[in-house]
């Protein structure tokens, strides 16, 4: 009796070592066989719970795990290869915002240095505008002085020349010596067709027997601009150009002319 109680023990010993290897075994068919297929119980059969069942190699239950982990294995690089794809969009994405970004500041950056330099060309614009209007020039071009100031002479009233003659065949044009505005026009009894200029600075220019006028009362006139004609209106013994410079609209306020001229920078 003793003794087959001890083989009854190691018998039950020996059964309880196979179920436990069976159970295991049939765990991992089990979770292979969900992946595949999804069926667990159908690998966990009777087979693997007796007591000589062969080993895992020899069941094919290896063969089993084996698929699970290789399909694990494909569903992680899967994983992987979506996550480098989202990694490459987004990389893509970010180079796009950065290329649309730089092309922003470089067309901002573009479009200041044009205002700057517009800016910077209106400027000049103005400021040579302003040099211009500032600018005094001689009233014929090219001429020359063929009678002098304060020369005397039968031919003036007040004895003496009050200002001085550019020479000047009939037609030349005749300009404007500064920025002013016109206070006569006309006929000048004397002095023919006439114009008389106000200047900014408070000094007076006539422009004396003209053929032709073109400017009217209260036309502000620039430097070098046309006001008419020479020619030889009025008391004049030929055609020639009588300018003078006064301190005063009226007559009597003469100064010399060729000194007017010169401190305003006209060379004559």
């Amino acid at each position: 009796m003793a003794f087959g109680s001890r083989a009854a023990g190691s018998g039950s010993g020996k059964h309880r070592g196979s179920s436990r290897l069976s159970r295991r075994t049939a765990g991992y068919a089990g979770i292979a066989a969900l992946a595949t297929t999804g069926v667990v119980g159908s690998l966990a059969g009777p087979a693997f719970a007796a007591d000589h069942s062969p080993s895992i190699e020899d069941t094919g239950t290896l063969n089993t795990i084996v698929v699970a982990d290789e399909l694990a294995g494909d569903v992680e690089a899967q994983a992987q290869s979506q996550q480098r794809a989202a990694e490459a969009a987004a990389a893509k994405a970010q180079a796009e915002a950065d290329a649309k970004q730089r092309a922003a500041e470089a067309k901002a950056k573009a479009e200041a240095q044009a205002k700057a330099e517009r800016e910077a060309a209106e400027r000049a614009a103005r400021e040579e505008e302003r040099k211009r209007l500032n600018t005094f020039v001689s009233p014929i071009d090219g001429s020359y002085v063929s009678t002098q100031y304060h020369a005397g002479g039968g031919m003036w009233s007040s004895g003496s020349h009050t200002g001085i003659d550019f020479h000047a065949s009939s037609g030349t044009s005749v300009h404007a010596v500064g920025l002013g505005t016109v206070v006569e026009a006309g006929w000048g009894g004397a002095y023919g067709n006439n114009v008389v200029i106000k200047h900014a600075d408070g000094t007076y220019t006539q422009y004396g027997h003209m053929s032709s006028l073109n400017v009217s009362v209260g036309q502000q006139v620039t430097p070098g601009q046309q006001i008419g004609l020479s020619g030889s209106t009025g008391n004049s013994s030929g055609p020639h150009l009588h300018f003078e410079a006064r301190t005063g609209a009226d007559y009597g306020s003469d100064i010399n002319p060729l000194t007017y001229l010169r401190s305003h920078g006209v060379s004559v």
